[in-house]
C-alpha cells in the first residue's frame, strides 16, 4: 500500500490519474488531492471515498510516498518540497525532463531507468511517449538511425480550454455564425490544421518539436539518434496521431516489423488495408495501447519504413504512463 498525492487533481490529466488508479486497482492507502486555491474545497468521489481537494502548499506532502504532478508550473514550485518531505515525485511537466540526474521513463522502453531516480522521475511529452512505444521493437531489431515524424495532435493537449474552443467554434458554425474567435489557438481550429504547438525556438522549430527530438534521444540513451519533428494541432477532441518515417541501420521488412509490433508491450497492431483497418484517434480514445498500422516500405532510402500511430495522450501519453512508473516503484521495493 502507498500514500499518494495528485497535484493538479481537478484538471484533465489529474482526473485521468484518478480513473487509472481505480481501473488498475493500484494499492492506495491515503490519497491527497491538491490543486489551486480556486479549486480547494471541492469534494471528489473516488474508490468509495469522499475526498476534499486542498490547496497545494509546500507542506502538503508530509506522509506521502508518491506524488503525481499532473503538469504545469506546480512542478517548479512544489516538486522539490515534495521530495524533501520524503515523497517520490512522478512529474508530467517538462520542467525536469532533460535534467541529467532525472530519469525520463516510458516503462515499455526503459523501465530500468526508474531505479536511477533521486526523488524525481519525469514523464515524457505525450507525443514522445506514443512514438517511443512504436519505435522500441524496431530499435531493438534493427537500430534506428533517423526518424522524421509529423504529429496530428488533439485539442485536449491544450487542456479543457482547447476542447471548449473547438466545441464552441463548431457550435457557432452549425448555427450559421462565424466559427471564430480564436483565443486558445493562434487560428481558428475548427475545420483547420495549425502547424504550431508551443513557442518557436532554435532553427524555427517549436518547443514541442524540440521535446520530441531531445526526449527521444534521452529515453533511448541515443544522443546520436537523428529525430526531426513537425507538430500540428488538429480539430480532434482526444488522442494524438503520428506519421513516422524511420531509417534503420539493419534491413527490416514491413512483414517482420509487423510481427515485432504485434508482440510488443503497449502496442496494438491495426493493419489490414483490405478490411480498411488502420488506427484513428477516435478508435484509440480511452484506450491504453498505442495503435500502429500502415506499416510499409520507404523505397527512397536503403532501410526505410513508414508507419502510422495513434494513442490517447491523456492516458498513455500522460496519466497511464505515470501510474505504470508508480507500479515499477512498487515492484522495486525490497
Amino acid at each position: 500500500m502507498a500514500d499518494l498525492a495528485i497535484v493538479g487533481a481537478t484538471g484533465a490529466v489529474g482526473q485521468e490519474f484518478l480513473n487509472i488508479l481505480a481501473e488498475r486497482a493500484y494499492p492506495v492507502d491515503g490519497l491527497r488531492l491538491l490543486a489551486t486555491k480556486r479549486s480547494a474545497g471541492r469534494i471528489v468521489s473516488w474508490g468509495g471515498r469522499e475526498i476534499e481537494v486542498e490547496e497545494t502548499r509546500r507542506d502538503s506532502f508530509r506522509g506521502v510516498d508518491i506524488a503525481f504532478f499532473a503538469g504545469g508550473s506546480d512542478s517548479s514550485l512544489f516538486a522539490e518540497a515534495a521530495v524533501s518531505a520524503g515523497a517520490i515525485v512522478i512529474d508530467n511537466s517538462s520542467y525536469f525532463r532533460l535534467r541529467p540526474d532525472v530519469p525520463l521513463v516510458v516503462p515499455e522502453v526503459n523501465a530500468a531507468a526508474v531505479r536511477l531516480h533521486k526523488g524525481i522521475i519525469a514523464n515524457p511529452n505525450c507525443s514522445t511517449i506514443i512514438m517511443a512505444v512504436a519505435l522500441k521493437p524496431i530499435e531493438d531489431a534493427a537500430r534506428v538511425r533517423r526518424v522524421v515524424v509529423s504529429t496530428y495532435q488533439a485539442v485536449s493537449g491544450a487542456g479543457r480550454d482547447g476542447i471548449t474552443e473547438l466545441e464552441d467554434q463548431i457550435r457557432r458554425w452549425a448555427g450559421g455564425e462565424p466559427a471564430g474567435p480564436a483565443k486558445v489557438f493562434p487560428y481558428q481550429i475548427a475545420f483547420n490544421l495549425i502547424p504550431r504547438i508551443d513557442v518557436f525556438q532554435a532553427d524555427d522549430y517549436t518547443k514541442e518539436e524540440w521535446k520530441m527530438t531531445l526526449e527521444t534521444q534521452k529515453i533511448f540513451d541515443r544522443p546520436d539518434l537523428l529525430v526531426t519533428a513537425t507538430c500540428v494541432r488538429a480539430p480532434v477532441l482526444r488522442s494524438h496521431a503520428e506519421s513516422i518515417n524511420i531509417e534503420t541501420e539493419k534491413p527490416l521488412t514491413p512483414a517482420r516489423a509487423k510481427e515485432l509490433l504485434a508482440k510488443a508491450p503497449g502496442v496494438r497492431l491495426v493493419d489490414d488495408i483490405r478490411a480498411e483497418r488502420y488506427p484513428t484517434p477516435l478508435e484509440t480514445t480511452n484506450q491504453d495501447d498505442v495503435f500502429v498500422g500502415r506499416v510499409r516500405v520507404d523505397r527512397t532510402v536503403a532501410n526505410g519504413l513508414n508507419l502510422w500511430a495513434a494513442g490517447d495522450q491523456l492516458r498513455k501519453g500522460a496519466a497511464l504512463n505515470g501510474v505504470q512508473i508508480a507500479e515499477l516503484l512498487l515492484e522495486a521495493r525490497p
